[in-house]
């Protein structure tokens, strides 16, 4: 079969050369295009921005992908706005740029705002750049990357740039569990803008650089008559230690960047995929005997969690979230022989390890991200209770600690949980016990797990015998030694089937590995239904 090319040229007088030139004209026509596109709002404009220590949506892009691999889509979209002389202005993809590309050579879809277009300021015609992204990464199964520096809602676009913010939030639900979403906040986010970081995964904030709040300094002062800096009011440092609405800091651009490759190697494309597998060189059957020694004699005494965590995990590399935010608990991601595991862990060096309001959200919303992403559940616990105090209870611990005990309670995903000393009373529960369908639950032989401590547990119990003694303290302190030695040990709960095995602390690594790969082919899964109503 003869396959025949069409003429370049028809015609009289329609020479080679002339078609030639037309098109070539057309082509340094799209290339000028290109060019005036890539350069925003202008080199001044860029200037200013570099000014600040910031980089353009472009730049933050180029670093963030892999070299060469974006794909920009509506590079020539204007807007359509033509209240307050906006007519007279327009900038080629108006004030974002988005489109697709690699990490580590797998699909992410992105979208950036700088200050070079119009303070960053949402129009409609951006919302809808936005939104197409998105819905191809619904389409594609792949993650969604947010950089946001703007100034919130176009003003001269009134309700359309509403309009916008909600169409965006209303993607960013229909996303939340099926594709991972991670918000970048490399300036400004105020207003309704912050609304679609705080529906997505992960926040990443700059320190010095972003901030975020609903009103700013001006109205809080005219409302509250607060006198506070737009740092003391929605600083990085603020919500990554007092708010906990972000899940990292970074000092630079390049480092907050970083942080969000890092963080995609340990999370699925989307909810139907499993994390990636790495090569793991760190030998499966490690034995770590300083395990052994680290609980101290008095179990009042704390010791560092993190140990525990760098001593177990491959090449001792865990990547914690919301390190600043609730120290009493650590969350983060790990790999096991190179399978990626969320870990959920108490911090006996910070009040005592202790469950409160904050440390139960931030555990609660982390189980719940690994059990969309089918990540495995590895829980550390050493929690003698919940933070006593009106503090607490006034702002509903109550609520708070159902949220993290109805995560793990509905999480199907493999779930590990190792008992280290501490397990006390409603928290013991909460913590992942073998009745909130733990699969593999290991104690070590320093396991305390019981209704309450020994003291707490005798001052109930004997109360009235030992008034009716000569020395009260001597004889507490007698039947406390006695509860000790009966309750405060693993054998009770083992007894029942709640603990599946006492272990030797240096074989930890290796038995949560076993674990773990007999869990791969775990399936379970809850009653159908709309949805639960979680006590949000």
């Amino acid at each position: 079969m003869t396959i025949h090319s069409p003429p370049l040229w028809r015609g009289k007088g329609e020479g080679p050369h002339l078609s030639m030139s037309k098109q070539l004209e057309r082509i340094k026509e799209l290339v000028e295009l290109r060019t005036k596109a890539r350069l925003g709002g202008g080199e001044k404009a860029i200037a200013k921005q570099h000014e600040k220590g910031k980089y353009t949506a472009r730049e933050r892009i180029a670093m963030l992908l892999d070299e060469g691999s974006f794909e920009e889509m509506d590079m020539f979209v204007k807007h359509r706005c033509t209240n307050f002389g906006q007519d007279k202005k327009h900038y080629l993809g108006d004030g974002v740029v988005t489109g697709c590309g690699t990490i580590e050579g797998r699909l992410v879809y992105v979208f950036a705002q700088d200050f070079t277009v119009f303070g960053g300021s949402l129009s409609e015609t951006m919302a809808q750049k936005i939104c197409k992204v998105m819905d191809m990464a619904m389409k594609m199964g792949a993650p969604v990357i947010g950089i946001n520096d703007s100034g919130g809602a176009r003003i001269q676009e009134g309700i359309n740039a509403l309009a916008g913010y909600s169409e965006i939030f209303q993607r960013n639900i229909m996303a939340s569990g099926v594709v991972p979403q991670i918000s970048g906040i490399f300036g400004p986010c105020a207003g309704g803008a912050v609304y679609s970081p705080a529906l997505t995964d992960f926040t990443i904030m700059l320190e010095g650089v972003s901030y975020m709040f609903l009103t700013g300094p001006a109205v809080v002062k005219t409302v509250t008559g607060e006198d506070v800096t737009q740092e003391e009011l929605g600083g990085a440092s603020v919500h990554a230690s007092k708010s906990g609405v972000t899940h990292f800091t970074a000092e630079t651009g390049e480092e907050g960047l970083a942080i969000i490759r890092k963080l995609l190697s340990y999370i699925p494309q989307n909810n139907l995929e499993e994390a990636p597998i790495v090569t793991c060189n760190d030998p499966i059957d490690r034995l770590e005997d300083s395990l052994n020694e680290i609980i101290p004699d008095n179990p009042n005494k704390p010791y560092d969690m993190y140990e525990v965590i760098g001593a177990i995990v491959d090449n001792g590399e865990f990547l914690e979230i919301q390190k600043d935010y609730a120290k009493n608990i650590i969350i983060g991601f790990a790999r096991f022989n190179g399978q990626s595991v969320g870990i959920v862990a108490n911090q006996p060096k910070f009040l005592a390890g202790v469950l409160d309001c904050n440390a139960s959200r931030k555990a609660a919303r982390f189980v719940r991200f690994c059990d969309a992403f089918n990540i495995p559940l590895v829980t550390l616990v050493d929690v003698p209770g919940f933070l006593p105090g009106t503090g607490q209870e006034y702002n509903a611990v109550i609520l708070h600690g159902a949220k993290l005990l109805y995560a793990f309670g509905e999480a199907t995903v493999p779930k590990v949980t190792v008992t280290l000393r501490k397990s006390y009373g409603g928290s013991h529960i909460v913590m992942s016990c073998k009745q909130l369908r733990g699969d593999m639950n290991y104690a070590w032989p320093t396991a305390e797990i019981a209704v309450m401590g020994g003291a707490g547990a005798v001052a109930v119990l004997y109360a009235r015998e030992a008034k009716e003694q000569a020395d009260p303290a001597a004889y507490l302190a007698e039947k406390e030694a006695e509860y000790t030695k009966l309750f405060a040990n693993p054998y009770n709960a083992a007894k029942y089937g709640y603990i599946d095995d006492v272990i030797e602390p240096r074989n930890t690594r290796f038995r949560i590995i076993r674990a773990l790969q007999q869990l791969q082919t775990k399936k379970l899964t809850n009653p159908a239904k709309k949805h639960g109503n979680i006590p949000l």
